[in-house]
This record gives C-alpha cells, sequence and structure tokens, in this order.
C-alpha cells in the first residue's frame, strides 16, 4: 500500500543544505574519533538536535519531517567516512614499511564512491520486510526519533548542553596542545601517571585525559563495558601473566618489554577474537538473512517496489549496475591488477558486500551492533588469496565494502526513524544516495592531513601516537602475516575459539569489543571506561530519562569539540 503524499516542509533546499554542513562536521570530528579508539559512533541524534535548533528555533518554520532529512544526510556522510577510516589508514602504515607500495587516491575514492551507492542500494529492498513486517528494534532509529519528536524547548536545551560541551573539550584539548599543563614523569602527552613508581610498566598504569574519550563512554553506558574489560584481560591478566610464567624472553628494558607482549601475544590473540566473533555473528544471523533473502525475491515478484514511495526496482538496477562499473574500473586502475581480476573482485566484492549488508542490518536492528571491523578482515583475507597478494587491489576491495556496510545499516536506522515520524521513504532514499558519496572525499582529506602532521617525519598516527588506529593496526597485520607466511596459527586458533564464546553469548558484541581493547593502550581503555561507570551512576541515580536529555548532548559536545580543534591545529600546522 501507498503513502499519500506528505503535506508537510520535507525535502528543502535549507533542509539539504543543513545536512550537508552538518555531515561534514561530524565526519571530520569522527574520523578523529575512529583513528583514536577503533570504533566509531553515529551522527545522528547530534544532528537531529541541532536540526531541531536552527529549523524551528531560527527559521521557525521547519518541520518533523523536515528535520529527519536532514539528519539522514547528515548521518549518510558521516558513515561513509566511518568506513573509509577502517580502511584507508592501513594503506598509509603499510607504506611505511613496504617503500615500493604506490598509494593514489583516485582509485580509492571511486571506490568508495561506487560503495556507498552499493551500500544505499542493496539495502532499500528490505525495508518493508525488517521495518513494517518484522518491526526490528534498530535502538538508535529509535533513539533519534524521540529527540525529533522532542519539542522545540527540549531541543533548545540540549543544543546548549552540546555548545557548553564542545567549548570545555575544545579548551581542555587548546591547553593540551600547547602543553602548558604538562608534568614530567606524572602527565606527559595527555596521559596522567598511575604508576606511583611502585607498579611495573608491563601493567600500563596511565589514564589518557582525552574529554572525547571520556565522552564516548558516556554514551556508550553498560554496552561499552566489554570495551573495557577487554583492555583489563589484556593488560592486567595477560600481560603480568606472560611475565609471571616466563613467557618473555629476559633481559628486556621497560619498551621493549611491553612491545613484545603486544605484538606477539595480544595483537594476534586479538585479531582472532575479532574473526571467530564475526563469524559468529554470521552463523548466528543466517536464518534472519535467508529471510531477508526470501523477502527480496517476493517483493520482485510482486513487483512491490513500484510505489511512489519507494524508489523504483529499475532506478535500483541502473544505480548497481553503475556502482559495480565504479568499482571494475577502480580495481583495474589498481598497479598489478589485470583485466580478469578486477572482474573477478568487482563480481566477487559485490556478491560479498550484499551478504554483507543483510547481516550488519540485521545486528544492527537487533542489537544496534554493526561488525563492520569483523567483516573488513574477513574481507581482506579473501581478497588478498583472489588476488595473488596484491595489497592495493585488497585494500580497495576492503575499502568498498566496508564503506557499503556501513551505509545499509545507517540507511536502515534513519528509515526505522523515518517510520516512526512520518516521513516518505522515497526521500529519504534519494537524499542519501545522492549526498553520502561526499563523505568518502571529506574523510580521504582529513585522514591524509593527520597522517602529514606527524613531527620530524614521524607518522601522524598509528602505534605509538596520540591516534593509535587500532583498526588500521590490526589489518596491517593481517596483511603482513598473510604476505610473510607468518601467521601465528596458535595465537589466532586461540584467540578464534575465544571469539566464537563471546560472539555466542547473549549480549551482543561482545567479542568485536574485546578484541578491539586489546590494540589499544590500556590509559585510552581506562579513560573510555570511566565514562561508562560515570553514565551508569548517573543513570541509576537521577534516571534513564536525565541521561538521555542532558548526558547525551553534553557527551557530543565533549566529543566535538576535541576532535575540531586536533584537525584545525592540524591545518593550522600546514599553513605556517
Amino acid at each position: 500500500m501507498c503513502l499519500r503524499a506528505n503535506k508537510y516542509r520535507e525535502l528543502t533546499i535549507v533542509a539539504v543544505s543543513l545536512g550537508i554542513l552538518q555531515g561534514i562536521i561530524l565526519n571530520i570530528a569522527f574520523v578523529y574519533i575512529a583513528l583514536k579508539l577503533g570504533f566509531s559512533i553515529g551522527g545522528s541524534a547530534i544532528a537531529a538536535i541541532l536540526g531541531y535548533v536552527f529549523l524551528r528555533g531560527i527559521l521557525r518554520n521547519g518541520t518533523i519531517v523536515e528535520n529527519n532529512i536532514n539528519q539522514t544526510i547528515a548521518s549518510g556522510i558521516n558513515s561513509t567516512g566511518t568506513g573509509v577510516t577502517f580502511v584507508l589508514p592501513t594503506l598509509f602504515l603499510l607504506s611505511v614499511q613496504n617503500q615500493n607500495l604506490v598509494i593514489s587516491l583516485w582509485p580509492l575514492l571511486i571506490a568508495g564512491i561506487g560503495g556507498a551507492i552499493l551500500g544505499v542500494i542493496v539495502i532499500i529492498p528490505l525495508r518493508k520486510q525488517l521495518i513494517e513486517i518484522e518491526r526490528l528494534r534498530f535502538p538508535t532509529g529509535v533513539a533519534v526519533a524521540t529527540i525529533i519528536r522532542s519539542g522545540v524547548a527540549t531541543g533548545f536545551d540540549k543544543a546548549k548542553l552540546l555548545i557548553i560541551g564542545l567549548l570545555i573539550s575544545a579548551t581542555w584539548k587548546l591547553l593540551m596542545i600547547s602543553c602548558w599543563l604538562e608534568i614530567p614523569g606524572i602527565l606527559e602527552g595527555e596521559e596522567l601517571n598511575l604508576s606511583f613508581g611502585i607498579l611495573p610498566a608491563y601493567l600500563t598504569p596511565a589514564i589518557y585525559l582525552s574529554t572525547l574519550n571520556f565522552a564516548a563512554g558516556l554514551l556508550s553506558g553498560r554496552s561499552g563495558l566489554p570495551f573495557l574489560f577487554g583492555g583489563i584481560l589484556a593488560w592486567w591478566v595477560i600481560s603480568p601473566s606472560s611475565v609471571y610464567f616466563a613467557w618473555t624472553p629476559t633481559g628486556l628494558d621497560d619498551p621493549a618489554l611491553i612491545d613484545f607482549i603486544y605484538s606477539q601475544m595480544l595483537r594476534p590473540l586479538g585479531i582472532g577474537v575479532l574473526i571467530g566473533a564475526a563469524f559468529m555473528e554470521v552463523i548466528l544471523n543466517f536464518p534472519a538473512v535467508k529471510g531477508a533473502i526470501n523477502s527480496l525475491v517476493e517483493a520482485s515478484r510482486n513487483n512491490s517496489m513500484t510505489c511512489k514511495d519507494e524508489m523504483s526496482f529499475n532506478v535500483l538496477m541502473a544505480g548497481a549496475i553503475v556502482a559495480i562499473i565504479f568499482f571494475f574500473l577502480a580495481a583495474w586502475s589498481v598497479t598489478g591488477v589485470s583485466i580478469v581480476q578486477a572482474l573477478l573482485v568487482s563480481t566477487l566484492g559485490t556478491l560479498w558486500l550484499g551478504l554483507s549488508g543483510l547481516i550488519v542490518a540485521q545486528c544492527t536492528g537487533l542489537t544496534d551492533i554493526s561488525p563492520v571491523s569483523g567483516i573488513a578482515l574477513i574481507s581482506v583475507t579473501m581478497m588478498m588469496f583472489a588476488l595473488d597478494g596484491n595489497v592495493g587491489g585488497a585494500m580497495l576491495v576492503t575499502l568498498v565494502i566496508a564503506v557499503a556496510i556501513g551505509q545499509s545499516a545507517d540507511m536502515m536506522q534513519d528509515l526505522k526513524t523515518g517510520f516512526m515520524v512520518g516521513s516518505r521513504p522515497l526521500l529519504q532514499q534519494i537524499v542519501q544516495l545522492t549526498t553520502s558519496w561526499l563523505g568518502v572525499i571529506v574523510a580521504c582529506i582529513v585522514i591524509y592531513l593527520l597522517w602529514s602532521s606527524g613531527v620530524d617525519g614521524e607518522n601522524g598516527f598509528g602505534p605509538n601516537t596520540s591516534l593509535p588506529a587500532p583498526q588500521a593496526t590490526v589489518l596491517m597485520s593481517v596483511v603482513e602475516a598473510v604476505q610473510n607466511d607468518t601467521v601465528p596459527i596458535d595465537k589466532f586458533v586461540l584467540g578464534g575459539i575465544i571469539g566464537v564464546m563471546l560472539g555466542s553469548a547473549p549480549l551482543a558484541g561482545i567479542g568485536v569489543l574485546v578484541g578491539l581493547a586489546m590494540y589499544l593502550p590500556l590509559s585510552i581503555t581506562l579513560g573510555y571506561g570511566l565514562g561508562c561507570l560515570t553514565q551508569i551512576f548517573i543513570a541509576k541515580k537521577k534516571g534513564e530519562a536525565f541521561t538521555e536529555n542532558k548526558i547525551v548532548p553534553l557527551a557530543a559536545g565533549l566529543i566535538i569539540g576535541e576532535a575540531l580543534m586536533e584537525v584545525g591545529h592540524v591545518v593550522f600546522k600546514m599553513f605556517l
């Protein structure tokens, strides 16, 4: 049954312009977050809050559905940037190890744009099944719908808190950048030393004084505790155990000992946990994926996508063909990839992308967890073998898949919000399809700027920097292990078993978070965990409504302020 055309303001120039502007700002901030924490968060709630202030507060004629168009565009641009950030930094890190690896951004841009288009197209036919028939929860989509319907006054209050958080965070980051608060041996490089001259270095006793890090924990609350648990398991259980049982070489100084524990134990175990957890998520979600595929076939038979409030099947097919051509041309342009290999990976990659998009949509709808990292690991491994070890080609395909599945999850969350507030699905589909690719360009620029910001020839992100880029480190480790035939099978298998066990647990996403925590310095994990515990305490004392209305916008401001100050500092240094 088709919906009637909405009589309210919805798709307007103001909504589109505001969505693009917010999407670019959020993209910059969340690229920074992903390089620091190894995962990102959605920007829909922030865009919805600020959209209310501008559309209803300043212009005084905005509508609920118009604000929904704004947040749909903003979150779409942000989500493509996150997909790029999970993959592109790996190439920069690999280029340090392999001087023959030439990075060309043009094929990556083309591939990323193709991924942004495919990610929207493969998931649109499943809207009716997942949202109207199965009525999956899509927690973020429901939360954003609640914000949009909350009213102008509430929107103003949340915007004030967001601005306060932004100013606090930006000021604190400026003090840290200026080194005005540094105390040798106590506070250095934004890390507060907690050893007190007693605790051994292999426990890494320090906490990272980042408002962004703390605020990310504030937003996650109880669901982020597995991340804290993974860091404690890695550095306060496995690390001291390896020293106590003499699993480490003797005579190493503190830096060398920590590096050995990280590179030879924690990192391969973490990779195994991630892959095992991702594999288990595929298994557990197979029945739902099968049902979604059957629904897609049934929809095409009944020609149910010809409704004026759904993008037509013919348009989707045309868009898919264009995106696949982009995919093929990008792969073919990579040095060492033949036309036959380009055809193979563009075909296999598109099929795997479609399956991955279904998996991610189901996971997001049920749990709000998007296993992009695990699927990216599986993707790069498959493509390394399919392309005879061609790193550039494998990473390009992985980039397409990461961007696309991020778009699939975000599109379905936005459609859930639209379903709840009365938006026309067709308009949401059009704006996300035509604007989300901008996030690919913005993310590539920000990553390049941050990489170029290193001092005295050092890297701007990666291990031993303030932006450890854990996702990139993971992918780099897998690529190098496959290339050099040095895959630590024993640790991968052990980690994989742990990942399968965690992936089977009732708490969704626990395996992914635990695996990621093994790549990060404990100082970052502790700061994040402190934010989680703070949110739990406040929610217990003040209630969930207080947390949603006060803590969430304040935390969003803390995140944006630090990220924008850091990127702005990098740009400032480039023009000195």
